[in-house]
């Protein structure tokens, strides 16, 4: 009787039902992959399609703004620090586009009230772009005139202190109007005059609200006034949202890089890990795999039928891990939020193509990992194979070794850059050799499992019998001993480099902004200084130097050591520099600050001027962070970059390229003796004066959300690794249950077979715990020289030892419980059970 013909769908189908615990293991690999890159997905479009809904515009069918953006050569355009000006004539331009009836100007003035909460203040005409209605009272005409929104207690004729740029005056109510949305800060409205004397720019136009005329289509008029008035970003439905918020624009920015860097990152994890996991299912049928080579099965057979048993797998687990992925974005949402890195208020953009993106990218990393674990078994000769069903590969093969060698080499190489160059650049370095080494680490893992073993044996083997029986296991098994180390491996050493990287540049950050500033005192106002409060505080007795400082951010184009055109966008700092060396010491290298003066002239850090190419008398050439044109030429190179920015520029000039015009604060050097009257003074004028040592240092809110994101991910990540840890243990330990059962028939006791596995879960814990330490010091050795001069990094030792004891415990308490699964059945029905 002839058999029916067996097809691959036959054998694919009778390899799942037979190995199902291997396959399961791959399924949940996948399954997480899929829900991670669908959820960073979200975010990803999000930065494209997302953003904030309008609250104050949404009485104006179109709003204009200037362009929030800078487009750059070979990059993606840039969104701006600071709000870019309207040309002067803008108002006038787009009034006269056809079908626009009028058009509204808008002013944002901050102010602060009595208990330092920031109050944003607009031209009593702005009310038309909100809709609202007076509800009570009259509208602002003199100078101390102002209206308020409904909610508030205060009604007409009452008194309220508002003060700009820490100078306080009195207004009174003389009017209420509906309030609108959920806003942010609380608004009030002042005369036009009012406000012209508040804004340093004199009351220009910030953005401007369109009225069509009666019947005209707003998507239209808004194409004309493009066409009519180029360069300007013009906005209907949603899209207002992103003139009338600053901070939209970067927050889509921040969430498409975010999003594009937690993908890679996850694929290349997940790639790993499914490789890992599949290796392991591939090892526990090794002995089919020969029988298929003995009987004429050919390589590209072998690959196929791998293959398609993982793709089979990987389509049905990445589909289910779609909706999760989709709530899982929600959660990052508001994790992000949490830490400041975007604003509460951000609507995601939920659509198909995360899903599309993610079963691609994950499908594509498992059909590869398929590829990588069928290819010993599809490469041996027959007798080979079957003589490796029973004893296990003996060694890795050459190319692999090879490969794993030149990557250590090569991540060692990269981990000795700051040897020779210091900075941003050399932490950068640092970062590419951790990556490297992890990969070497995966390559090489099963040599260095096998060679730890030997070395280890006899010291095991004169402890117990236990110890005895785990190192024989562990040299006869090291391929199965690495699979069950790396991914723990792994998560230890990303995660140590993760940690240490924010740690050591925060760390220096927060030293050079202590040690650099001279003066006594740092006086700051809720919404930033005006010039007239700086020049107040040198009148006060006993003061000898006021330094202002005004911060604000840059975009700098440079070209690499190979050409390569780059962007940079470091911190601009402002400072006075009549006072600048009597209030603060950057350490300057060469050249000298009281040199700046306008926009001209500039003083770069040494990790800059490194990275930048750059030295006394150069020219560096970029954007101010609302757009400007920046022409400079480097008068001073100093040292305490991450404590004050990279770039430093005589105060007024970048005080004319902020949206408020403001100071951020004022350093106070007095006569000694003399600093506790200055502050009672300073204090009694409604100002906030703190010692000048111990201030934040310039970027640290970036810093730190740059911090925050790092945690994120390490969460995100070191969770799908943790996954991978105990279904990578629960596989490994699951198919030695016939072992076990052996053990126990040669006389072993199941408290013995117990105690070897203790002992094996000990070293899975101490091998892999010393691997990643091993993988993750180079770089952040690497990274403490670059960035501090240092060689031991500055870690947070809880986070560290709260890392490395969670992946260890993980270790134990998987191994642990999978063994008393694997002992479930009697020895003598488990040799029987399998063939």
């Amino acid at each position: 009787m002839a058999g029916a013909r067996l097809g691959f769908g036959r054998l694919v189908r009778a390899d799942l039902r037979q190995n199902r615990g291997g396959f399961v293991g791959v399924a949940v690999a996948v399954f997480v992959a899929s829900a991670l890159v669908t959820g960073l997905g979200v975010l990803v479009e999000s930065g494209v399609r997302g953003g904030l809904a309008p609250v104050r515009y949404t009485a104006a069918p179109v709003v204009v703004g200037a362009s929030q953006q800078v487009e750059v050569p070979e990059d993606l355009p840039i969104p701006l620090h600071e709000r870019a000006p309207l040309p002067e004539d803008a108002a006038a331009q787009v009034a006269a586009v056809p079908g626009v009836d009028h058009v509204v100007a808008d002013v944002t003035v901050p102010l602060a009230d009595a208990d330092g909460r920031l109050v944003e203040a607009h031209p009593w005409s702005a009310v038309a772009l909100a809709g609202s209605a007076l509800r009570e009272g009259a509208e602002p005409a003199g100078a101390d005139e102002v209206v308020v929104t409904a909610g508030g207690a205060e009604g007409p004729g009452a008194r309220i202190l508002l003060a700009h740029g820490g100078a306080p005056a009195e207004y009174r109510v003389v009017g209420v109007v509906d309030a609108v949305g959920t806003e942010r800060a609380p608004q009030v409205y002042l005369s036009s005059a009012r406000i012209a004397e508040l804004d340093p720019r004199g009351g220009a136009a910030q953005t401007l609200g369109v009225f069509p005329v009666q019947g005209a289509d707003a998507a239209e008029v808004a194409a004309a006034i493009r066409g009519a008035v180029p360069g300007l970003a013009v906005q209907t439905g949603a899209g207002r949202g992103d003139i009338e918020f600053l901070d939209s624009g970067a927050a889509r920015s921040t969430l498409v890089t975010i999003g594009s860097a937690f993908v890679g990152t996850c694929v290349l994890v997940a790639l790993f890990i499914v490789s890992g996991t599949l290796s392991l299912s591939v090892q526990s049928r090794r002995r089919d795999f020969a029988l298929l080579r003995a009987v004429g099965a050919s390589p590209k057979q072998v690959h196929a039928l791998v293959s398609r048993e993982v793709m089979s797998i990987a389509v049905v687990a990445g589909v289910l891990g779609i909706v999760p992925g989709y709530l899982l974005s929600g959660v990052l949402q508001r994790a992000f939020v949490s830490g400041g890195v975007i604003p509460g208020d951000f609507a995601l953009a939920v659509g198909p193509s995360p899903a599309v993106g993610a079963l691609l990218l994950v499908l594509g990393a498992a059909w590869a990992a398929a590829r990588i674990a069928a290819r010993r078994p599809a490469g041996l000769d027959p007798i080979e194979a079957l003589r490796e069903s029973s004893s296990g590969p003996t060694r890795i093969g050459r190319g692999r070794f090879v490969s794993g060698g030149i990557l250590a080499v090569a991540g060692l190489a990269v981990s000795a850059v700051p040897l020779f160059a210091r900075g941003v650049a050399a932490a950068g370095a640092s970062a590419a050799a951790a990556l490297m080494l992890i990969v070497a680490l995966a390559l090489l893992g099963p040599w260095l499992v096998a060679l730890v073993m030997r070395a280890a044996a006899p010291l095991l083997s004169r402890l117990s019998a236990a110890g005895f029986l785990a190192s024989a296991n562990g040299i006869a098994s090291s391929r199965r001993l690495a699979g069950a180390i790396l991914p723990i491996a792994l998560g230890v050493g990303l995660g140590l480099v993760q940690i240490g990287a924010p740690s050591i540049v925060a760390h220096e950050s927060a030293a050079q902004a202590d040690a650099g500033v001279t003066a006594a005192l740092r006086v700051s106002a809720p919404a930033g200084l005006s010039s007239g409060a700086v020049a107040g505080l040198g009148e006060i007795p006993g003061v000898t130097a006021v330094g202002s400082i005004a911060l604000s951010g840059a975009i700098i184009g440079y070209k690499e050591f190979d050409g390569t055109p780059k962007n940079a966008e470091p911190v601009l700092q402002g400072v006075d520099p009549r006072a600048v060396e009597r209030t603060m010491d950057l350490q300057v290298r060469s050249g000298a600050l009281t040199g700046l003066g306008g926009a001209e002239t500039v003083a770069v850090s040494t990790d800059a001027a490194q990275t930048w190419g750059v030295g006394l008398g150069d020219a560096i050439e970029g954007w101010f962070g609302d757009g400007t044109p920046l022409h400079a030429t480097v008068v001073a190179v100093y040292e305490r970059g991450l404590g004050f920015g990279d770039l430093t520029m005589d105060a007024e000039a970048v005080r004319a390229r902020t949206t408020s015009g403001l100071d951020a604060f004022a350093l106070v050097a007095v006569d000694a003796g003399q600093a506790d009257q200055v502050q009672a003074a300073a204090t009694a004028r409604g100002l906030h004066v703190v010692p000048g040592a111990g201030q934040k240092a310039a970027g640290a809110d970036a810093q730190s959300q740059q911090g925050w994101v790092n945690l994120v991910a390490l969460i995100v990540i070191l969770g799908y690794i943790a996954i991978a840890v105990v279904n990578t243990l629960v596989m490994a330990t699951g198919e030695r249950s016939r072992e076990f059962a052996l053990l126990q028939l040669i006389g072993s006791s199941r408290r013995q077979v117990r105690a070897m596995m203790r002992t094996e879960a000990v070293m899975v814990a101490v091998i892999s715990t010393a691997f990643g330490i091993i993988v993750a010091i180079p770089p952040l050795i690497g990274m403490s020289i670059g960035i501090s001069g240092r060689l031991v990094p500055e870690l947070p030792l809880l986070a560290v030892l709260g890392l490395v004891g969670t992946m260890g415990a993980l270790a134990l308490a998987t191994l642990w419980v999978a063994t008393l699964g694997a002992m479930r059945t009697r020895p003598i029905e488990e040799i029987g059970s399998r063939q």
